[in-house]
């Protein structure tokens, strides 16, 4: 059974005829969340809330915006554990996950062999510390810290971007969404070329981990940085999701629905072309709009 859905019973309210509202059961799908911790070296390192699937490439996107990884050869291996049988000997794809362990044990810890000289971010610097919207460093000491662990920086990425190719990304990301389809309940991160061809989707139930999926796969296929891309999401722009397009070097970020303040600030100030409201044949420019043609 997948584990990205699961079926639910529900009872159904139906109040749009006359009388009293109708009642009858079903069946729902919905989007499945479980825990996934992160080990490095077998010592914990953190633990995000995602819809299981693409785990390695969470992993890999989540070190990217760390700061920690820049290329495939940072990695030595990347494996599955388990709480009670401990680690697989071998490093399993994603789709080989149900390989490694007895039906049933859940599959919710990676771990990962860093390669010799790569190392860890100071804890000053680690995301961790400043990707709450309601922790006490912000501003100026956020975007510090963000500039700190640049490893591709996109203010002279000169890629020009038609509007008309804008204006056709959420409709194209939308299609793409097979699991937000059955449940209606999943973000989506969407990574596209300058003409607007997807070249990779990925969907979770937290907006940060669709975002950290897609610059995982980008990793895994060494394609960073993502130099002359567009990456599309299907929320708000968040401060944090800048801050991801930066990591991978992407120059262009555009959501379909309202940015932060900080966020733009933050675009502004890195180099990034910052769209948003992006509905229809419509869609507002925070920064860099010298690369949208109109």
């Amino acid at each position: 059974m997948s584990r990205v859905t699961a079926r639910r019973r529900v009872v159904r309210l139906d109040g749009t005829g006359d009388g009293a509202a109708a009642r009858r059961g079903g069946e729902e799908h919905l989007a499945a969340e479980e825990p996934l911790e992160l080990r490095i070296g077998g010592q914990p390192f953190t633990v995000t809330m995602r819809t299981p699937g693409d785990d390695f490439d969470l992993v890999a996107g989540h070190l990217v915006a760390e700061g920690v990884l820049g290329a495939p050869a940072d990695v030595v291996r990347m494996k599955f554990c388990s709480a009670d049988n401990g680690c697989s000997s071998t490093a399993y794809t994603d789709g080989e996950a149900s390989l490694a362990f007895a039906d049933g044990d859940p599959l919710n810890i990676v771990d990962v062999t860093l390669a010799p000289g790569v190392e860890l971010p100071e804890e000053r610097l680690r995301r961790s510390s400043y990707i709450s919207s309601a922790c006490g460093v912000c501003g100026k000491t956020s975007i510090d810290a963000v500039r700190a662990t640049v490893r591709w920086p996109v203010e002279d990425d000169d890629v020009k971007v038609s509007a008309e190719t804008l204006f056709a990304l959420p409709d194209r990301m939308r299609a793409a969404q097979k699991v937000f389809a059955k449940t209606g309940g999943l973000h989506a991160a969407a990574l596209f070329d300058a003409e607007g061809e997807l070249l990779c989707l990925r969907e979770d139930v937290g907006r940060h981990n669709a975002v950290d999926k897609v610059l995982g796969w980008a990793l895994r296929a060494d394609r960073l940085p993502l130099r002359g891309h567009v990456l599309a999401v299907s929320g708000r722009a968040s401060f944090e999701l800048v801050q991801k397009a930066v990591a991978g070097g992407i120059p262009v970020l555009a959501a379909v629905s309202a940015p932060s303040s900080l966020a733009v600030t933050l675009a502004a100030d890195s180099g990034v072309t910052l769209v948003g409201f992006l509905r229809g044949r419509t869609a507002n420019v925070y920064s860099g709009a010298e690369r949208v043609i109109a």
